[in-house]
């Protein structure tokens, strides 16, 4: 240890360190902590012990030379593939969805993991390939990579990660450099083929989605139709942030109509935390945690603005794009503005793997503000 720690100062210029990003997932964990006991004092403990593993992942991973380890991105890649071929083996399922791996002692969800390493994976391919981003060769390469992932964690089957992780990718080109001629008419191609799937995903037999997964996007179209089954939580959720006014009803009370309290809600303490927020703390704690995100992404995008290379600019960027997508989505979702899906919101909801993994990539974004002006 005492050598570990005198290789770190003769590196790494301790002024470097970005306490402010520290501080601002550290004050997020806190409220995630406080919320998840609200919903289910049961899991408070673990979500706890989530927090302290990921605080200790990221300050050991802030201290990894990041380019040393995305010399391993091809190992990543792998060990990526094999953890979600083994899911559909040797993964444990619930609610009709075989998603996790038992590792005895706890629940650990690769999904989560691929998207801290497909954004080292992409980091270090689109950093040696900076010159050719706009290839239609690379352009192709990329997405045959990137393909395997989101056709494995589809057939969990799991659209709402794989949806975010084909949204991470799409940022991860556009960090690498490719050019408004490609974005401009992918954008043209993308907005009316996303109109057609869902005219064709509300038809009877169509052959896209699962029927649960139709349902919740017929819920989403016409909720008043289907406020007694598909559109249910979604307008609980919608109800309960709304009765929470400017400052809410309190936290952690006891009121029957609540919507934990009343099981107006699967999983409060995950999909739907967000609803517990705007319902105990009001919209002043609604704003507080997406004040609190926002702060986090602006960091990070700050932190890669001032990056030595092409790969932590990746990095930083990436990992500001996966909070961003995956807290809007989440929002999204509990304020009805897109259909019920099963996404974590950052640092907030219960979850350990989620909760280390976001952990982790905030471990990679400090060791990129800390590289340059590192000591020879």
């Amino acid at each position: 240890m005492r050598h570990f720690l005198k290789n770190i100062k003769l590196h790494y210029n301790i002024k470097d360190y970005r306490f402010s990003l520290v501080i601002l997932v550290t004050i997020l964990s806190v409220i995630g902590v406080f919320m998840v006991r609200s919903a289910r004092p049961d899991l408070m403990d673990r979500q706890i012990m989530g927090v302290v593993l990921g605080l200790a992942a990221m300050v050991v991973i802030s201290l990894i030379d990041y380019k040393w380890v995305l010399g391993l991105y091809w190992p990543l890649y792998g060990l990526n593939l094999v953890m979600l071929i083994a899911v559909p083996i040797f993964g444990t399922e619930a609610n009709g969805a075989k998603r996790w791996l038992n590792l005895g002692f706890t629940q650990f969800q690769p999904s989560d993991l691929t998207k801290i390493l497909m954004i080292l994976f992409f980091a270090r391919f689109l950093m040696d390939r900076k010159e050719k981003i706009n290839s239609p060769k690379t352009l192709l390469q990329a997405f045959a990579l990137i393909l395997p992932s989101l056709i494995l964690i589809y057939e969990q089957p799991n659209l709402s990660t794989t949806i975010c992780i084909a949204a991470l990718f799409c940022a991860l080109i556009f960090l690498g450099g490719l050019t408004y001629r490609y974005i401009l008419p992918a954008i043209a191609i993308i907005v009316p083929t996303v109109v057609i799937l869902l005219a064709i995903a509300v038809q009877p037999n169509q052959p896209f989605l699962e029927d649960y997964q139709q349902k919740r996007i017929l819920a989403w179209l016409d909720p008043e139709e289907y406020a007694d089954d598909g559109a249910y939580q979604q307008l609980n959720s919608v109800m309960a942030i709304g009765s929470g006014q400017l400052s809410g009803k309190g936290y952690n009370n006891d009121e029957t109509t609540s919507v934990k309290n009343g099981n107006f809600v699967s999983e409060p303490q995950t999909d739907f935390i967000f609803a517990i927020i705007g319902e105990e703390l009001g919209f002043v704690g609604c704003c507080v945690v997406i004040f609190l995100l926002l702060l986090i992404v602006i960091d990070c995008i700050l932190i890669g603005l001032k990056a030595k290379d092409t790969g932590g600019r990746i990095i930083c960027g990436g990992v500001a794009s996966l909070i961003g997508i995956q807290s809007f989505i989440n929002i999204g979702v509990a304020t009805m503005v897109l259909p019920n899906t099963g996404l974590s919101l950052p640092f907030v909801s219960y979850g350990l793997t989620s909760l280390v993994c976001f952990f982790m990539g905030i471990g990679f974004v400090l060791n990129v503000g800390l590289q340059p002006n590192k000591y020879q």
